[in-house]
Protein backbone atom coordinates (compact mmCIF):
# COMPACT_ATOMS: atom_id res chain seq x y z
CA UNK A 1 0.00 0.00 0.00
CA UNK A 2 1.46 3.40 -0.83
CA UNK A 3 0.49 6.55 1.65
CA UNK A 4 0.97 9.83 0.75
CA UNK A 5 1.43 13.09 3.01
CA UNK A 6 2.27 16.34 2.09
CA UNK A 7 5.00 18.64 2.88
CA UNK A 8 7.17 21.57 1.26
CA UNK A 9 10.81 21.87 0.79
CA UNK A 10 12.04 25.73 0.17
CA UNK A 11 13.43 27.41 -2.70
CA UNK A 12 14.00 31.10 -1.38
CA UNK A 13 11.13 32.50 -0.08
CA UNK A 14 8.77 30.07 -2.26
CA UNK A 15 7.34 26.92 -0.95
CA UNK A 16 7.09 23.82 -3.19
CA UNK A 17 4.90 21.29 -2.57
CA UNK A 18 6.65 17.78 -1.59
CA UNK A 19 4.51 14.00 -1.96
CA UNK A 20 5.96 12.36 1.14
CA UNK A 21 5.37 8.46 0.07
CA UNK A 22 5.99 5.76 2.30
CA UNK A 23 5.47 1.87 1.04
CA UNK A 24 5.88 -1.53 3.15
CA UNK A 25 7.12 -4.21 1.04
CA UNK A 26 8.63 -7.73 2.44
CA UNK A 27 12.38 -7.98 2.86
CA UNK A 28 15.25 -7.78 5.83
CA UNK A 29 14.31 -4.69 8.22
CA UNK A 30 15.25 -1.29 7.13
CA UNK A 31 14.37 2.13 6.79
CA UNK A 32 15.15 4.34 3.77
CA UNK A 33 14.59 8.01 3.25
CA UNK A 34 15.48 8.81 -0.87
CA UNK A 35 14.60 11.72 -3.24
CA UNK A 36 17.69 13.98 -2.34
CA UNK A 37 17.79 14.39 1.11
CA UNK A 38 20.53 16.11 3.27
CA UNK A 39 22.02 15.03 6.86
CA UNK A 40 18.66 16.31 9.07
CA UNK A 41 16.33 14.77 6.37
CA UNK A 42 18.07 11.46 6.45
CA UNK A 43 18.31 11.73 10.83
CA UNK A 44 14.10 11.80 10.83
CA UNK A 45 14.34 7.84 10.77
CA UNK A 46 15.78 8.24 14.39
CA UNK A 47 13.63 10.70 15.65
CA UNK A 48 10.14 9.31 13.51
CA UNK A 49 11.30 5.35 15.15
CA UNK A 50 12.07 7.22 18.73
CA UNK A 51 8.50 9.44 18.53
CA UNK A 52 6.56 6.46 17.36
CA UNK A 53 8.22 4.35 20.30
CA UNK A 54 7.00 6.64 22.63
CA UNK A 55 3.72 6.73 21.57
CA UNK A 56 4.12 2.71 21.76
CA UNK A 57 3.62 2.33 18.38
CA UNK A 58 6.07 -0.45 17.11
CA UNK A 59 7.79 -0.72 13.87
CA UNK A 60 6.88 -3.41 11.67
CA UNK A 61 9.27 -6.18 10.34
CA UNK A 62 9.28 -5.06 7.15
CA UNK A 63 11.16 -2.65 5.01
CA UNK A 64 10.24 0.45 5.19
CA UNK A 65 10.88 2.78 1.63
CA UNK A 66 10.08 6.66 2.35
CA UNK A 67 10.21 8.87 -0.86
CA UNK A 68 10.36 12.44 -1.05
CA UNK A 69 9.09 13.48 -4.63
CA UNK A 70 10.07 14.94 -6.72
CA UNK A 71 13.51 13.57 -5.82
CA UNK A 72 15.27 16.00 -8.21
CA UNK A 73 14.49 19.12 -5.81
CA UNK A 74 16.89 19.06 -2.56
CA UNK A 75 15.28 18.53 0.67
CA UNK A 76 16.43 20.24 3.63
CA UNK A 77 15.74 20.81 7.11
CA UNK A 78 14.02 18.85 10.40
CA UNK A 79 10.10 19.74 9.24
CA UNK A 80 10.43 16.56 7.24
CA UNK A 81 10.16 14.64 10.09
CA UNK A 82 6.14 15.16 10.96
CA UNK A 83 4.97 14.60 6.86
CA UNK A 84 7.45 11.12 7.51
CA UNK A 85 5.59 10.21 10.67
CA UNK A 86 2.33 10.24 9.51
CA UNK A 87 3.00 9.01 5.84
CA UNK A 88 4.32 5.89 7.87
CA UNK A 89 1.37 5.91 10.21
CA UNK A 90 -1.02 6.17 6.98
CA UNK A 91 0.89 3.20 5.75
CA UNK A 92 0.03 1.59 8.80
CA UNK A 93 -3.42 2.16 8.16
CA UNK A 94 -3.18 4.14 11.93
CA UNK A 95 -4.26 7.22 9.58
CA UNK A 96 -7.09 7.62 7.33
CA UNK A 97 -5.21 8.05 3.51
CA UNK A 98 -7.84 10.16 2.45
CA UNK A 99 -7.93 12.83 4.97
CA UNK A 100 -4.06 13.50 5.26
CA UNK A 101 -4.04 13.82 1.39
CA UNK A 102 -6.03 17.06 1.90
CA UNK A 103 -3.42 18.59 4.15
CA UNK A 104 0.26 19.34 4.37
CA UNK A 105 2.10 19.29 7.41
CA UNK A 106 5.82 20.43 8.50
CA UNK A 107 7.66 20.14 11.81
CA UNK A 108 10.33 18.23 13.69
CA UNK A 109 10.04 15.65 16.26
CA UNK A 110 11.53 15.05 18.98
CA UNK A 111 12.32 12.18 20.53
CA UNK A 112 9.24 11.96 23.32
CA UNK A 113 6.74 12.71 20.36
CA UNK A 114 6.46 16.69 21.05
CA UNK A 115 6.49 18.56 18.14
CA UNK A 116 9.57 21.10 17.57
CA UNK A 117 9.28 24.72 15.85
CA UNK A 118 10.65 25.05 12.53
CA UNK A 119 11.31 27.73 9.84
CA UNK A 120 9.49 28.65 6.77
CA UNK A 121 5.65 28.52 8.23
CA UNK A 122 4.25 31.80 6.96
CA UNK A 123 5.69 30.36 3.44
CA UNK A 124 4.27 26.81 3.79
CA UNK A 125 1.11 28.21 4.68
CA UNK A 126 0.95 30.46 1.35
CA UNK A 127 1.40 27.12 -0.80
CA UNK A 128 -0.96 25.37 1.35
CA UNK A 129 -3.87 28.26 0.63
CA UNK A 130 -2.70 28.01 -3.39
CA UNK A 131 -4.03 24.36 -3.86
CA UNK A 132 -6.65 24.59 -1.13
CA UNK A 133 -5.15 22.19 1.26
CA UNK A 134 -4.78 22.60 5.25
CA UNK A 135 -1.98 22.76 7.11
CA UNK A 136 -0.43 20.68 10.31
CA UNK A 137 2.96 22.34 12.07
CA UNK A 138 4.12 22.57 15.80
CA UNK A 139 1.60 24.70 17.84
CA UNK A 140 4.80 27.23 18.23
CA UNK A 141 4.38 28.13 14.55
CA UNK A 142 0.26 28.31 14.46
CA UNK A 143 0.08 32.41 14.92
CA UNK A 144 2.74 32.90 12.21
CA UNK A 145 1.22 30.27 9.51
CA UNK A 146 -2.36 32.18 11.00
CA UNK A 147 -1.48 35.27 8.78
CA UNK A 148 -2.58 33.24 5.97
CA UNK A 149 -6.11 33.60 6.42
CA UNK A 150 -6.88 31.64 2.98
CA UNK A 151 -5.66 28.40 5.23
CA UNK A 152 -6.87 25.84 7.32
CA UNK A 153 -4.13 25.96 9.81
CA UNK A 154 -4.32 23.40 12.64
CA UNK A 155 -1.18 23.63 15.26
CA UNK A 156 -0.75 20.05 17.74
CA UNK A 157 1.81 20.35 20.60
CA UNK A 158 2.56 16.85 19.72
CA UNK A 159 1.93 14.24 17.24
CA UNK A 160 -0.38 12.22 19.52
CA UNK A 161 -2.17 15.50 19.11
CA UNK A 162 -1.89 15.09 15.48
CA UNK A 163 -3.03 11.83 15.24
CA UNK A 164 -6.19 12.27 16.99
CA UNK A 165 -7.40 15.12 15.02
CA UNK A 166 -6.96 13.25 11.58
CA UNK A 167 -8.62 10.39 12.80
CA UNK A 168 -11.13 12.45 14.43
CA UNK A 169 -11.13 11.84 17.95
CA UNK A 170 -9.73 15.40 19.01
CA UNK A 171 -10.36 17.78 16.49
CA UNK A 172 -7.75 20.88 16.82
CA UNK A 173 -9.50 24.49 16.68
CA UNK A 174 -7.80 26.61 13.97
CA UNK A 175 -5.02 28.60 15.25
CA UNK A 176 -5.62 32.49 15.09
CA UNK A 177 -2.84 34.63 13.87
CA UNK A 178 -0.63 36.71 16.40
CA UNK A 179 -0.12 39.94 17.20
CA UNK A 180 0.96 42.76 15.47
CA UNK A 181 3.94 44.05 16.74
CA UNK A 182 4.19 47.02 18.69
CA UNK A 183 7.15 49.62 16.86
CA UNK A 184 9.49 49.98 19.75
CA UNK A 185 10.12 53.61 20.50
CA UNK A 186 12.19 54.77 17.58
CA UNK A 187 14.59 57.76 18.37
CA UNK A 188 13.61 61.16 17.44
CA UNK A 189 15.67 63.20 14.50
CA UNK A 190 15.07 66.18 17.10
CA UNK A 191 17.66 65.13 18.78
CA UNK A 192 20.08 66.22 16.61
CA UNK A 193 21.84 69.29 16.59
CA UNK A 194 22.69 70.73 13.15
CA UNK A 195 23.41 68.85 10.14
CA UNK A 196 20.96 70.31 7.89
CA UNK A 197 21.49 69.14 4.79
CA UNK A 198 21.78 65.67 6.08
CA UNK A 199 19.01 66.10 7.32
CA UNK A 200 17.35 66.93 4.22
CA UNK A 201 18.99 64.32 2.74
CA UNK A 202 17.47 61.76 5.28
CA UNK A 203 13.83 62.96 4.51
CA UNK A 204 14.52 62.64 0.34
CA UNK A 205 15.86 59.28 0.73
CA UNK A 206 12.90 58.34 2.96
CA UNK A 207 10.30 59.63 0.41
CA UNK A 208 11.62 58.13 -2.74
CA UNK A 209 13.53 55.31 -1.61
CA UNK A 210 16.86 56.62 -2.31
CA UNK A 211 20.58 55.56 -1.63
CA UNK A 212 22.38 57.31 0.87
CA UNK A 213 26.17 58.08 1.32
CA UNK A 214 27.32 60.02 4.29
CA UNK A 215 30.82 60.88 4.34
CA UNK A 216 32.22 62.76 7.56
CA UNK A 217 34.86 62.91 10.40
CA UNK A 218 34.60 60.76 13.35
CA UNK A 219 31.27 61.98 15.80
CA UNK A 220 29.88 64.36 13.40
CA UNK A 221 26.73 62.25 13.63
CA UNK A 222 26.39 60.03 10.43
CA UNK A 223 25.33 56.58 12.41
CA UNK A 224 22.97 59.05 14.72
CA UNK A 225 21.47 60.35 11.70
CA UNK A 226 21.25 56.89 10.29
CA UNK A 227 19.64 55.50 13.36
CA UNK A 228 16.79 57.51 12.84
CA UNK A 229 15.72 56.38 9.23
CA UNK A 230 12.71 54.20 10.45
CA UNK A 231 11.61 56.86 12.48
CA UNK A 232 10.44 59.10 9.24
CA UNK A 233 9.96 55.86 7.86
CA UNK A 234 5.63 55.09 6.51
CA UNK A 235 4.91 51.44 8.02
CA UNK A 236 4.68 48.39 5.87
CA UNK A 237 1.58 48.20 3.65
CA UNK A 238 -0.24 44.65 4.49
CA UNK A 239 1.54 43.11 1.08
CA UNK A 240 4.85 44.63 2.41
CA UNK A 241 4.47 43.12 5.81
CA UNK A 242 3.74 39.34 4.15
CA UNK A 243 6.50 39.87 1.71
CA UNK A 244 9.24 40.91 4.72
CA UNK A 245 7.71 38.04 6.77
CA UNK A 246 7.89 35.63 4.51
CA UNK A 247 11.54 36.32 4.27
CA UNK A 248 11.99 36.62 8.38
CA UNK A 249 10.02 33.12 8.46
CA UNK A 250 12.74 31.91 7.18
CA UNK A 251 15.45 33.23 9.15
CA UNK A 252 13.66 32.48 12.08
CA UNK A 253 13.10 35.79 13.33
CA UNK A 254 9.74 35.76 13.60
CA UNK A 255 9.21 36.43 17.47
CA UNK A 256 5.82 34.34 18.73
CA UNK A 257 3.71 34.44 15.69
CA UNK A 258 4.03 38.29 15.50
CA UNK A 259 4.34 40.44 12.47
CA UNK A 260 5.65 43.42 12.17
CA UNK A 261 4.32 46.66 10.39
CA UNK A 262 7.95 48.53 11.68
CA UNK A 263 10.10 48.48 8.20
CA UNK A 264 13.21 46.24 8.87
CA UNK A 265 16.49 48.29 9.96
CA UNK A 266 19.42 45.65 9.64
CA UNK A 267 23.44 47.10 10.22
CA UNK A 268 26.06 44.72 9.86
CA UNK A 269 29.26 45.11 10.67
CA UNK A 270 31.92 45.62 8.38
CA UNK A 271 33.87 42.21 9.17
CA UNK A 272 30.79 40.23 7.44
CA UNK A 273 31.31 37.65 5.32
CA UNK A 274 29.89 37.85 1.40
CA UNK A 275 27.01 34.69 2.60
CA UNK A 276 26.40 37.13 4.88
CA UNK A 277 25.29 40.05 3.11
CA UNK A 278 23.77 38.69 0.03
CA UNK A 279 22.91 35.21 1.07
CA UNK A 280 24.44 31.85 1.27
CA UNK A 281 26.14 29.28 3.58
CA UNK A 282 24.37 26.20 4.72
CA UNK A 283 21.03 25.82 3.06
CA UNK A 284 21.58 28.97 0.96
CA UNK A 285 19.84 31.02 3.74
CA UNK A 286 18.88 34.76 3.44
CA UNK A 287 21.72 37.74 3.68
CA UNK A 288 21.35 41.07 5.08
CA UNK A 289 19.90 42.58 2.13
CA UNK A 290 17.26 40.35 2.09
CA UNK A 291 16.16 40.46 5.57
CA UNK A 292 16.16 44.20 4.98
CA UNK A 293 13.69 43.74 2.17
CA UNK A 294 11.27 47.27 2.67
CA UNK A 295 13.63 48.56 5.07
CA UNK A 296 16.83 50.08 5.79
CA UNK A 297 20.18 48.45 4.93
CA UNK A 298 23.34 50.69 7.17
CA UNK A 299 26.54 50.28 6.47
CA UNK A 300 28.42 51.99 8.46
CA UNK A 301 32.25 52.46 7.78
CA UNK A 302 31.31 51.57 4.01
CA UNK A 303 34.79 51.53 2.60
CA UNK A 304 36.07 48.88 5.49
CA UNK A 305 33.94 45.85 4.23
CA UNK A 306 36.09 43.75 2.01
CA UNK A 307 36.18 44.51 -1.26
CA UNK A 308 34.25 41.24 -2.66
CA UNK A 309 31.19 42.14 -0.33
CA UNK A 310 30.68 45.69 -2.00
CA UNK A 311 30.51 44.98 -4.99
CA UNK A 312 28.22 41.73 -4.91
CA UNK A 313 25.19 44.66 -3.68
CA UNK A 314 26.34 46.51 -7.69
CA UNK A 315 23.64 43.44 -9.10
CA UNK A 316 21.15 43.27 -6.31
CA UNK A 317 20.67 47.05 -5.81
CA UNK A 318 19.22 47.48 -9.94
CA UNK A 319 17.20 44.31 -9.24
CA UNK A 320 15.80 43.99 -6.22
CA UNK A 321 16.23 40.43 -5.91
CA UNK A 322 19.66 38.10 -5.28
CA UNK A 323 20.27 34.57 -6.51
CA UNK A 324 21.78 32.34 -4.53
CA UNK A 325 23.45 29.98 -7.34
CA UNK A 326 24.78 26.38 -6.16
CA UNK A 327 25.84 23.63 -8.25
CA UNK A 328 22.25 21.86 -7.67
CA UNK A 329 19.91 25.01 -7.41
CA UNK A 330 19.68 28.18 -7.56
CA UNK A 331 17.83 30.41 -4.84
CA UNK A 332 16.06 33.66 -5.95
CA UNK A 333 15.42 36.55 -2.89
CA UNK A 334 13.89 39.31 -3.02
CA UNK A 335 16.05 42.59 -1.50
CA UNK A 336 14.28 46.03 -2.26
CA UNK A 337 16.14 47.58 1.04
CA UNK A 338 17.14 51.87 0.78
CA UNK A 339 20.81 51.53 1.17
CA UNK A 340 22.48 53.92 3.62
CA UNK A 341 26.32 54.27 3.54
CA UNK A 342 28.54 55.76 5.89
CA UNK A 343 32.29 56.15 5.89
CA UNK A 344 35.42 58.87 7.02
CA UNK A 345 36.85 60.58 4.69
CA UNK A 346 39.97 58.92 5.34
CA UNK A 347 42.20 56.25 7.54
CA UNK A 348 42.73 59.10 10.14
CA UNK A 349 38.91 60.24 9.81
CA UNK A 350 40.16 64.57 10.32
CA UNK A 351 41.63 65.02 6.53
CA UNK A 352 39.31 68.19 6.93
CA UNK A 353 41.65 69.13 10.29
CA UNK A 354 45.48 70.20 9.16
CA UNK A 355 46.12 70.21 12.93
CA UNK A 356 44.43 65.95 13.76
CA UNK A 357 45.32 65.05 10.07
CA UNK A 358 48.12 62.48 9.47
CA UNK A 359 51.17 63.43 7.09
CA UNK A 360 49.12 61.88 4.06
CA UNK A 361 46.83 64.13 3.32
CA UNK A 362 45.29 64.63 1.15
CA UNK A 363 46.19 61.14 -0.47
CA UNK A 364 45.04 59.09 2.34
CA UNK A 365 41.28 60.23 1.65
CA UNK A 366 41.45 59.63 -2.23
CA UNK A 367 43.10 56.36 -1.47
CA UNK A 368 40.52 55.47 1.43
CA UNK A 369 37.47 56.45 -0.63
CA UNK A 370 38.88 54.75 -3.63
CA UNK A 371 38.47 51.08 -2.26
CA UNK A 372 34.50 51.68 -3.31
CA UNK A 373 34.86 51.36 -6.67
CA UNK A 374 33.15 54.12 -9.20
CA UNK A 375 29.86 51.38 -10.32
CA UNK A 376 28.73 50.96 -6.72
CA UNK A 377 29.44 54.97 -5.75
CA UNK A 378 27.60 55.45 -9.40
CA UNK A 379 24.27 54.07 -7.76
CA UNK A 380 24.19 56.49 -4.42
CA UNK A 381 21.43 58.51 -5.66
CA UNK A 382 22.22 61.25 -2.71
CA UNK A 383 25.78 62.04 -1.64
CA UNK A 384 26.29 64.37 1.47
CA UNK A 385 29.40 65.93 3.68
CA UNK A 386 28.13 65.65 7.55
CA UNK A 387 30.93 67.82 8.49
CA UNK A 388 31.55 68.05 12.94
CA UNK A 389 29.01 69.86 15.18
CA UNK A 390 30.88 72.76 17.57
CA UNK A 391 31.46 71.64 20.91
CA UNK A 392 29.34 75.04 21.99
CA UNK A 393 26.52 74.16 19.51
CA UNK A 394 25.54 70.87 21.78
CA UNK A 395 24.36 73.10 24.46
CA UNK A 396 21.86 75.02 22.49
CA UNK A 397 18.07 73.96 22.35
CA UNK A 398 16.75 71.82 19.81
CA UNK A 399 15.72 73.75 16.64
CA UNK A 400 15.52 71.09 14.28
CA UNK A 401 11.66 68.82 13.34
CA UNK A 402 10.73 66.12 15.06
CA UNK A 403 10.67 62.47 13.51
CA UNK A 404 6.87 63.38 13.19
CA UNK A 405 6.88 66.11 11.12
CA UNK A 406 9.13 64.55 8.82
CA UNK A 407 6.98 61.26 8.37
CA UNK A 408 4.42 63.01 7.47
CA UNK A 409 5.77 64.93 4.97
CA UNK A 410 7.28 61.22 3.83
CA UNK A 411 4.15 59.98 4.29
CA UNK A 412 2.62 62.17 1.91
CA UNK A 413 4.74 61.86 -1.11
CA UNK A 414 5.10 58.17 -0.49
CA UNK A 415 0.86 58.26 -0.69
CA UNK A 416 1.51 60.44 -4.32
CA UNK A 417 3.57 57.64 -5.56
CA UNK A 418 1.26 54.73 -4.85
CA UNK A 419 -1.28 56.86 -6.96
CA UNK A 420 1.01 57.20 -9.18
CA UNK A 421 2.31 53.15 -10.01
CA UNK A 422 -0.91 52.18 -9.06
CA UNK A 423 -1.16 50.60 -12.29
CA UNK A 424 1.96 49.37 -12.53
CA UNK A 425 3.22 45.72 -11.17
CA UNK A 426 6.26 45.80 -9.29
CA UNK A 427 6.58 49.49 -9.19
CA UNK A 428 6.13 51.23 -5.27
CA UNK A 429 8.50 54.47 -5.25
CA UNK A 430 10.15 56.76 -7.57
CA UNK A 431 13.36 55.07 -7.26
CA UNK A 432 11.40 52.19 -9.24
CA UNK A 433 10.79 53.76 -12.21
CA UNK A 434 12.60 53.72 -15.51
CA UNK A 435 12.61 54.11 -19.29
CA UNK A 436 9.63 55.28 -20.82
CA UNK A 437 7.27 55.76 -17.19
CA UNK A 438 10.41 57.76 -15.57
CA UNK A 439 10.41 60.09 -18.79
CA UNK A 440 6.51 60.86 -18.42
CA UNK A 441 7.11 61.52 -14.45
CA UNK A 442 9.99 63.25 -14.09
CA UNK A 443 10.76 65.03 -17.43
CA UNK A 444 11.78 68.90 -16.25
CA UNK A 445 10.46 72.01 -17.21
CA UNK A 446 12.51 74.03 -20.02
CA UNK A 447 14.81 75.57 -17.45
CA UNK A 448 15.82 72.34 -15.67
CA UNK A 449 16.17 70.43 -18.78
CA UNK A 450 19.18 73.27 -19.28
CA UNK A 451 20.47 73.19 -16.42
CA UNK A 452 20.61 69.02 -16.19
CA UNK A 453 21.72 69.33 -20.02
CA UNK A 454 24.78 71.44 -19.04
CA UNK A 455 25.88 69.36 -15.94
CA UNK A 456 25.29 66.05 -17.71
CA UNK A 457 27.76 67.93 -20.34
CA UNK A 458 30.46 69.35 -17.96
CA UNK A 459 30.55 66.26 -15.39
CA UNK A 460 30.33 63.68 -17.74
CA UNK A 461 26.89 62.31 -15.80
CA UNK A 462 26.63 58.19 -16.62
CA UNK A 463 23.25 57.17 -18.04
CA UNK A 464 22.56 55.63 -14.85
CA UNK A 465 23.82 59.00 -12.98
CA UNK A 466 21.17 61.08 -15.35
CA UNK A 467 18.35 58.79 -14.41
CA UNK A 468 18.87 59.03 -10.75
CA UNK A 469 18.79 62.91 -10.89
CA UNK A 470 15.66 62.70 -12.54
CA UNK A 471 14.30 60.50 -9.81
CA UNK A 472 15.65 61.95 -7.11
CA UNK A 473 14.15 65.65 -8.77
CA UNK A 474 10.84 63.78 -8.70
CA UNK A 475 10.74 62.96 -5.39
CA UNK A 476 11.84 66.44 -4.32
CA UNK A 477 8.85 67.80 -6.09
CA UNK A 478 6.25 65.14 -4.62
CA UNK A 479 7.68 66.65 -1.27
CA UNK A 480 6.77 70.16 -2.46
CA UNK A 481 3.37 69.31 -3.83
CA UNK A 482 4.51 70.11 -7.34
CA UNK A 483 3.14 68.22 -10.30
CA UNK A 484 5.74 69.31 -11.92
CA UNK A 485 9.57 68.73 -12.29
CA UNK A 486 10.94 71.98 -11.97
CA UNK A 487 14.55 74.06 -11.83
CA UNK A 488 14.88 74.34 -7.97
CA UNK A 489 13.96 70.46 -7.73
CA UNK A 490 16.65 69.22 -10.25
CA UNK A 491 19.11 71.86 -8.94
CA UNK A 492 18.54 70.46 -5.32
CA UNK A 493 18.84 66.68 -6.47
CA UNK A 494 21.74 67.68 -8.67
CA UNK A 495 23.90 69.22 -5.58
CA UNK A 496 23.41 66.02 -3.99
CA UNK A 497 25.04 64.67 -7.18
CA UNK A 498 28.12 66.36 -7.01
CA UNK A 499 28.76 66.27 -3.54
CA UNK A 500 32.22 66.16 -2.09
CA UNK A 501 33.26 66.02 -5.53
CA UNK A 502 32.47 62.11 -6.35
CA UNK A 503 30.48 62.60 -9.81
CA UNK A 504 32.34 61.37 -12.38
CA UNK A 505 33.63 57.56 -11.50
CA UNK A 506 32.16 54.84 -13.29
Amino acid sequence: MLAVARTVAFEGVEARLVETQCVLSAGLPAFNVVGLPDKAVSEARERVRAALSSLSIALPPKRITINLSPADLPKEGSHFDLPIALALLAALEVLPAEELGRTVSLGELSLDGRLVPVVGALPAAMAAASEDYALICPRACGSEAAWVGAAQVFAPATLLDAIRHLTGQTPLPRAQPGEVDTPATMRDLADVKGQERARRALEIAAAGRHHLFMVGAPGSGKSMLAARMPGILPPLSPTEALETSMIHSLAGLLSEGGISRQRPFREPHHTASVAAIVGGGRNAKPGEISLAHNGVLFMDEFPEFPRTVLETLRQPIETGEVVVARANAHTRYPCRFLLVAAANPCKCGYMAEPARACARVPVCGEDYLGRISGPLMDRFDLRVEVPPVAYADLDLPHTGEGSAQVAARVAQARSVQDRRFAGHAGLRVNADAEGTLLEEIATPDSEGRALLAQVAERFGLSARGYHRVLRVARTIADLDGSETVRLPHVAEAVSFRLSFGQDTRG
